[in-house]
């Protein structure tokens, strides 16, 4: 296994191979580019948690956004260290938490593990599927039209998916529909994580944006996106019947369907001013 792009930036965690292309009845040997994906064990004070198949980059953010948005810890300050080591298997992320955070680890601990594009897997419990969340603090309004602005712009952000066509992305934007943030990964749900772990490791605000993801809105995105502290989502697919109920339940905005300038609003709409500027 070529480890070479490890923790690189995303624009790097590709290789190149030669491929034979078919195109409008003609054959050619091209250069193709193709997006990494290793297997990445996450380890909590020396036991192994979880190992996910993922992009090698940002491979901190990625460690942070899934201690955070799994509940492991409440915020980074409660992340002592993080290191990662490569060998040939994949990479192996160790992440050295409080001691009241590991305790709570150790009471209810899983084995999980992740495949591309997956969700939970290897939860204990039906009890453990769908955990409670707290209900977004005065969650703000936002213009439709910032929202589709942003959504419109995130192609050329998405600098490993112009490369490779392989890889989902998730970015957080300002309130007037600047993408200030954004992390891509082969895994939807590991994007998000990278996006709020690097999110929550910078000075911006989460509450004060809105998140965009180019994929469908599944339970475990809106569950991600309200524990970062985000109040909006928009969803380039659909979403599910359980990402409704959560996002209504924790006053998350929902957004599916998001291209060109049409949207859906599954929750909150009062919170999405559709007003033309």
């Amino acid at each position: 296994m070529d480890m070479a792009g490890v923790d690189l930036p995303a624009s790097q965690a590709c290789r190149v191979l030669a491929v034979n292309r078919l195109r409008a009845g003609q054959a050619a040997q091209v250069q193709d580019r193709v997006a990494e994906e290793v297997p990445v064990a996450l380890e909590f004070n020396g036991v192994s948690h979880a190992v996910m198949m993922a992009t090698p980059a940002d491979l901190e953010d990625f460690a942070y956004g899934f201690a955070l948005t799994e509940g492991i810890v409440d915020t980074p300050a409660q992340i002592h260290d993080c290191e990662w080591t490569v060998n040939a298997q994949g990479c192996t992320v160790q992440l050295t938490i409080a001691a009241a955070c590991f305790a709570r680890l150790k009471e209810r601990r899983r084995n999980l593990t992740g495949r591309t594009g997956c969700g939970l897997c290897g939860t204990e419990s039906l009890a453990h599927a769908v955990r409670p969340l707290a209900p977004l603090s005065n969650p703000p309004c936002f213009e439709a039209v910032a929202v589709t602005r942003a959504m419109a712009d995130l192609r050329e952000h998405q600098l490993l998916s112009a490369l490779t066509g392989a890889t989902h992305a998730a970015a957080w934007c300002t309130a007037d529909g600047q993408i200030e943030l954004i992390r891509e990964d082969v895994g939807r749900h590991n994007a998000l994580d990278k996006l709020v772990g690097a999110l929550r490791r910078s000075s911006l605000e989460a509450h004060s944006g809105f998140a965009l993801i180019t994929s469908r809105a599944s339970y475990e995105m809106v569950q991600k996106t309200a524990t970062a502290g985000i109040g909006l989502l928009a969803a380039v697919s659909g979403v599910t019947g359980l990402a409704v109920d959560v996002a209504h339940a924790t006053g998350l905005t929902l957004l599916g369907f998001t291209r060109g300038n049409d949207l859906s609003i599954y929750s909150h709409p009062e919170r999405l001013s559709m007003d033309s500027p």
